[in-house]
């Protein structure tokens, strides 16, 4: 029987670890990867916060399309994107709002600016906008009307 358990003992007990060669290949991969693909994500912020602005307006476009399905309206110049967040007190008052609103809270733009809206839109039913990285009206605002 001893030699049962020392047997068993032994076949339990043999494990293989990995190899300072193994651990070296492995950091090089991962070295030659990071400086492949840290530098392409790194010069790219300008096309990353203009991708987050897109999403978000097309996130406050959906929201206030259901707005309208609920209130047969868009919210007033007045009332703004807040309405989106909270129930208007001005003109006019929705009567059946949600009691969580439409969304959480209203995202700011990229550049932490918030979002514009205006209604009625001069490229639609609405327009929603940010006036982009030099937050002045010009060519690089990103707007709603831009968008496929």
């Amino acid at each position: 029987m001893d030699r049962k358990r020392h047997k068993t003992g032994l076949q339990h007990s043999t494990h293989r670890g990995f190899t300072l060669i193994e651990i070296m290949i492995v950091v090089v991969i991962l070295g030659i990867l990071a400086a492949v693909v840290v530098p392409n994500i790194m010069s790219r912020p300008g096309e990353a916060r203009i991708t987050k602005a897109e999403t978000d307006i097309r996130s406050l476009e959906t929201a206030l399309s259901i707005y309208k399905l609920d209130h047969y309206r868009y919210p007033s110049n007045e009332q703004g994107l807040e309405a989106l967040v909270n129930k208007p007190t001005s003109s006019p008052i929705p009567s059946n709002y949600p009691s969580q609103g439409y969304i959480p809270r209203l995202p700011l733009d990229p550049w932490q600016n918030p979002y514009q809206y205006l209604y009625p839109g001069d490229h639609g039913s609405f327009d929603i906008f940010s006036y982009g990285p030099d937050q002045q009206p010009s060519d690089d605002d990103i707007g709603n009307w831009d968008l496929n």
